[in-house]
């Protein structure tokens, strides 16, 4: 069966492989798994094969991962996990307040903006105190336009309350894809906020991306010669800044697509943000695994990741996604059911 890593592969075929294909490895080119978040009889099947319960914490023998099913407003729950060690690394993707395919659940609610600051008031306060004197934090943070652009501006005056955390950045993700009307602009944005605590370590070696410089100009005379800009910078390439324009958004035909996971980060997006923030040895936690990408990115770079979910369906994924990793070298099952014992889709 063929393996598609780009859309453009879907659309055109991959010259250097035979273009044949079976009505059956077409029919298998969709994800086996659905929604979990928003299918009660596919989240019902899966429950069962789950090793963690509430309050349940798995710890990796290999490199000390750890994965819990905790409650991120719970400051007990936050200090179980952490077990005393600090992170000098938050990397966080909350629940946006915003019903995605008008589907509230327990993992993507939408509740009243007062509950959604409170809820967010509580787990930042839990970070902030497992955090290392000297850290950056992270937070994935999105915005309804249907509610008055709800809640990133609300999420961001709410961070006022926290002057041990310095507002550093607002960085914007582009999709490659995006969803809108004729009548709009088309959304391919996402947004995320950076700040630190202390005087953290940024690897400045982590912004710079694969895109070459193109653009000439910015003429300075050095030692008596006139150079421009391609020829006084460390790369050939340019640094990210703050706006990302070279991260492919995860779908069902990247290796590292997790079927049943709604809106996953790009393992780039996270890993750049990894080698930017911390150094290998480190810990970095992660409140909200969903998709467990944090874990996979910690996994690849040589930092120890303790990340937990609410839910243990979240829970399992993660670990069975590190177990999958170490195993095949994929870092994710592409169109594949992550739980196999589940057969054949109907």
């Amino acid at each position: 069966m063929k393996k598609y890593e780009t859309e453009e592969q879907l659309q055109f075929g991959n010259e250097t492989a035979d273009c044949a294909e079976t009505p059956e490895e077409t029919s298998l080119r969709r994800e086996q798994l659905k929604r979990l978040d928003v299918d009660g009889e596919e989240r019902r099947k899966v429950l069962q094969y789950c090793r963690l319960g509430p309050g349940e914490i798995w710890e990796d023998s290999v490199r000390g991962h750890r994965v819990g099913v905790l409650d991120a407003t719970d400051g007990n729950d936050v200090r179980k996990i952490m077990g005393g060690d600090t992170a000098k690394l938050a990397l966080h993707d909350p629940p946006y307040n915003v019903a995605v395919g008008n589907a509230a659940t327990v993992s993507l609610f939408k509740v009243s903006l007062e509950e959604y600051v409170s809820f967010s008031r509580k787990w930042v306060q839990n970070c902030c105190d497992c955090m290392d004197r000297d850290a950056s934090f992270y937070v994935w943070i999105g915005f309804d336009y249907k509610d008055n652009f709800q809640p990133l501006p609300d999420f961001i005056i709410l961070m006022r309350e926290f002057p041990g955390l310095l507002p550093r950045n607002i960085i914007t993700m582009r999709n490659q894809r995006g969803y809108g009307t004729q009548k709009n602009w088309m959304w391919v944005r996402q947004e995320l906020l950076y700040y630190t605590k202390g005087s953290p370590v940024f690897n400045i070696d982590a912004e710079y991306t694969d895109i070459p410089k193109i653009l000439k100009g910015y003429y300075k005379d050095v030692n008596g010669i006139r150079t421009e800009n391609t020829e006084r910078g460390r790369s050939q390439c340019i640094r990210a800044g703050n706006v990302w324009v070279d991260v492919q958004q995860v779908f069902y035909l990247m290796e590292e697509n997790v079927p049943g996971c709604y809106a996953q980060k790009p393992l780039k997006s996270i890993e750049r943000i990894i080698r930017a923030g911390s150094s290998e040895g480190d810990v970095v936690t992660d409140f909200f695994a969903h998709s467990g990408t944090t874990l996979i990115a910690g996994e690849r770079l040589g930092r120890k990741v303790f990340l937990f979910d609410i839910d243990p369906v979240f829970a399992e994924i993660t670990i069975r996604r590190l177990e999958h990793f170490r195993k095949t070298g994929e870092t994710g099952w592409q169109w594949r059911n992550p739980f196999p014992e589940m057969g054949p889709p109907e």
